[in-house]
């Protein structure tokens, strides 16, 4: 028997979990019906957590429990890599970033090489394509990432100081911090795309465009620590209402920001109202992912049927979701966001016995566009463990096994 399954059953990476949140509820001096009655839970369903009994698969579970403890959803959700290496290549990363993003502000020039801008216009773009692609390179792997941002974002810099053609660098600054906030967000550090966001509104006050301070107002609200999910829709809200009418990019990832945040806390009308006007600005967009800006909102009709389909997943749809997914094209978007698409999908599918092979193989395609965006996904964890004891000795169940071992959920030898 493998030493991820106990005989019980359980996994190690549900024992975990539970062990975790029953230590956090225990130095809080709480009881189980206390923080149960706190997050707005049954009793039985915190005891079976805490036991390692039942896998949190929803934001919303998260995130109540996390308030009702009074800590950031990240304290239960440590994710062990398969490689120590790795480990060392992300907390590098964070590290560059949060070095990057305190160390300088708009307006102050870093030691930089200089280069003329139309090179690091070109670089810039390469690396935002290169970000959309699956590979070494590309989705997921964010310590390469950080590797090639981290040097653009200071030649932005020294370009955006220069009085004769600094405004020229400054929009795609803009976007550089957004992607610099995304990737920090990913690698769960705390209050890092927090500063992203901050540094996106410098650059918009300084552009002094409405069109670009709208993003920044988004960058705002999409960056918003997941505690506060109140706020995020508040900020959301009026991010769309104040786009500029011509860029209905900006108002449709706005509301499927605010859709996401009505979803996390159970808000089931609110959260299709707001999918619904998405989907109605994205119609009146031609193509199914708007270029516009670059690398960053990915706008459009695919996008907007991913977010129904992760907001459907996030509402108890389960395996309904499919009929969701059967409408949405996410070949046509870029690798990290058709990763998404696959992940929530897989999960949702996985919520039911009957499905779950199907899941399984969806999350293996997520796997194959970006395996970190995959390996360090909570949610995909904890479906993952719940399904391990239960795993057949056919295909599908070598398939679930593999994936497991390749998540650091199974042992090594």
């Amino acid at each position: 028997m493998s030493d991820s399954t106990k005989p019980d059953g359980r996994s190690d990476e549900l024992r975990r979990f539970g062990a975790r949140v029953r230590e956090i509820r225990k130095w809080r001096d709480l009881s189980v019906r206390t923080t149960a009655d706190l997050a707005g839970l049954s009793y039985g369903f915190v005891a079976k957590v805490e036991r390692g009994e039942r896998p949190v698969n929803n934001r919303q579970t998260l995130e109540a429990l996390a308030l009702a403890l009074r800590v950031d959803p990240g304290e239960f959700t440590g994710v062990p890599e398969r490689a120590g290496r790795a480990t060392v290549e992300s907390y590098d990363a964070a590290n560059t970033l949060g070095d990057l993003l305190s160390g300088w502000w708009v307006g102050e020039v870093p030691d930089a090489p200089g280069r003329p801008l139309p090179e690091v216009l070109s670089d810039l773009m390469s690396f935002h394509d290169s970000r959309n692609r699956s590979g070494k390179a590309g989705a997921g792997d964010y310590p390469t990432q950080v590797a090639r941002l981290a040097p653009l974002i200071r030649d932005l810099l020294a370009v955006a100081a220069d009085p004769a053609i600094g405004r020229q660098a400054l929009a795609p600054l803009l976007t550089a911090y957004h992607v610099a906030g995304s990737i920090s967000a990913r690698l769960r550090v705390p209050s890092m795309p927090s500063m992203a966001a901050e540094r996106m509104k410098q650059v918009a006050e300084l552009l002094d465009d409405p069109v670009w301070q709208s993003v920044a107002a988004w960058g705002r609200a999409h960056f918003i620590s997941s505690s506060d999910r109140p706020r995020q829709y508040e900020l959301a809200v009026s991010a769309a209402d104040g786009a500029p009418s011509d860029r209905l990019e900006t108002r449709g990832m706005a509301n499927l920001t605010a859709a996401l945040a009505a979803a996390a806390q159970g808000k089931r009308d609110l959260a299709e109202t707001h999918l619904s006007e998405a989907a109605a600005l994205a119609e009146r967009i031609e193509p199914d992912v708007s270029p516009w800006p670059a690398g960053i909102m990915q706008f459009g009709r695919t996008n907007a049927g991913i977010f129904r389909v992760s907001i459907g997943v996030e509402l108890g749809y389960g395996p309904r979701v499919a009929e969701i997914a059967a409408t949405v094209r996410p070949e046509t978007i870029s690798a990290a966001r058709a990763a998404a698409f696959w992940t929530d999908f897989g999960r949702g599918l996985m919520e039911t016995r009957k499905h779950r092979d199907q899941g399984v193989g969806a999350l293996l395609k997520a796997e194959s566009l970006a395996a970190g965006q995959v390996y360090r996904n909570q949610f995909v964890r904890a479906a993952v463990s719940h399904a391990l004891p239960t795993a057949r000795r056919d295909a599908a169940g070598r398939n679930l096994r593999g994936l497991a071992w390749r998540m650091g959920l199974a042992p090594t030898g």
